[in-house]
Formats: C-alpha cells, structure tokens, sequence
C-alpha cells in the first residue's frame, strides 16, 4: 500500500464510521473509483482499532464512571444512573452480536453488492429523515428503558446489511423513541465500543490464523490516521447536529446512493 491509499482510507474509516452515511459504502466505493488493490485484513484491523480508540479516549471519563457504576451494580447492588446506563448498553448490543456471530458470512457473501449498499444508502437514508422530523427528542440517555435498549439493538442488526450505516440506523431507532439528537447519538457512540470491540477481536483472531505479511509502516499509520479523523468527528458532530439536524446527511445519503445506482447497476 501506498502513501496516498493508507491515507485515503485511514480518514476515511475515520470520518465515516460516526457520520450517519455509511462507511462500508466509502470503504467499497473510494477503492473502486481510484482503482486501489484491496487493502487487506491486516489494515481492516488496524484502522478499526484507531476508531475503537478514538471513541474510548473521548467518552473516556463517561466509560469510567460507567464501568464504577456496573461493578458496584454486580458487586454490591448499588444501582445508579451510570450502572442502568452500562447495562443497556450491554443489553442492545446483545442483539447484532448474536446475528452477527451466526450469520455475518451469509451477510459478507451474499448482500455485499454495489446495488444492496446503493439501495440500503438511500433507503435508511430516508428512515433517518422521518425519524428526525417525527421524533419527540424529550429523552436523555440515561432515560433509555430495557424496551428501548431491546429496540435499538434489533435495528442495530440492520447495521450488518453494508450501506445501512451502524450509527445511522441506531440513532434513527433513538429518535423514534423519544431521545434527543444528541442522547441518540451520544447513546449510538456508547453501543459502537463492545461491537467494535468484538469486530476487531474476530478480524484479529482471523489475521493470526493467516499468512499474509503484515505492513507494519500500513498498520500503524491506520491507527493513527483513522483515531485523530474519528475523535475530530465525534467531537464536531455532537457539537453541530443541534443545530443542523440530520437532513444535510441524509442529502449526502440520496446522493451517494443515486451514484452508486449510476456507476455499479445502471
């Protein structure tokens, strides 16, 4: 890999797996555009990782108090605000772990197509822009019940079909149930570390169990890249999307969509 390609698809990783518009579609999509060879397991892991701990270095002192709160909840059965929260964050990730263990490779096999991202974009693109024009948004996130948990993590199974966008699908099931903007994506960000977590655990198991020669220059670069444009992400998204709302993605969506329809299908 190339100077330009590691960089390419570190930012890209980075910006896109936060952002409501679907970074499996950029993945698939930037390599085919400029003619880029696949860029591996190996650097798959390796800009995961940076996301993984971009989230965790920004909610770094949430995840601490939300980590004291679930061992006192297991331990001496002090419930608190931050150990309910722990809890349903473990609850909806339940759902997609499941799904994904049993049939994340008839999911990579058989829906990994230009047309299933193209349509998945748009559609969910559009059932973002409902959710936010109908939604209440009167819910923090400490306000999410089992229920809510439970339905959030049943749309987050969608987030296995490419192109449907984890964050995007999430937050549009936290704003049909009541939660504010920032509370459904604050709460999405939450939900992403375990499923990141477990993602890059079995993509790494399933590196060690290959022989391909690892890039190390690639590898560490990714990191650094996909960590520095993940966390500048966070941050300006939860800053902004009071004030703009979900409409400007969910244009970015259809347009991206339309183009993939007009490159890959038409």
């Amino acid at each position: 890999m190339d100077f330009q390609q590691i960089l390419g698809l570190g930012l890209l990783q980075g910006l896109t797996e936060f952002l409501p518009i679907s970074s499996s579609a950029h993945l698939i999509l930037l390599p085919l555009l400029l003619g880029w060879e696949d860029q591996g397991l190996a650097f798959d892991v390796a800009v995961h990782v940076g996301t993984l701990v971009a989230v965790v270095s920004y909610f770094r002192h949430d995840i601490r108090q939300l980590i004291l709160g679930w061992l006192a909840s297991v331990v001496k059965q002090d419930h608190t605000q931050d150990s309910r929260l722990a809890w349903m964050i473990i609850i909806g990730t339940i759902p997609v772990g499941m799904v994904g263990l049993l049939a994340g490779g008839l999911i990579e096999t058989y829906l990994r197509s230009p047309a299933v991202i193209a349509l998945a974009t748009i559609l969910f693109g559009l059932l973002l822009w409902y959710s936010d024009a109908i939604g209440k948004r009167y819910k923090n996130e400490h306000e999410i019940t089992i229920k809510t948990a439970i339905i959030i993590g049943l749309y987050q199974v969608l987030a296995l079909i490419p192109g449907t966008s984890r964050s995007g699908i999430t937050m549009t099931a936290g704003l049909f149930l009541g939660l504010t903007r920032e509370a459904a994506a604050r709460f999405s960000f939450l939900l992403s570390i375990p499923l990141i977590f477990l993602a890059g655990g079995l993509k790494s198991v399933e590196l060690m169990g290959s022989t391909i020669e690892v890039e190390w220059f690639a590898i560490v670069a990714g990191v650094v890249i996909s960590a520095i444009s993940a966390f500048a992400c966070i941050a300006l998204f939860l800053k902004m999307l009071e004030k703009v709302g979900m409409l400007p993605f969910v244009i970015y969506r259809l347009v991206l969509g339309v183009l993939l329809l007009y490159l890959y299908v038409f």
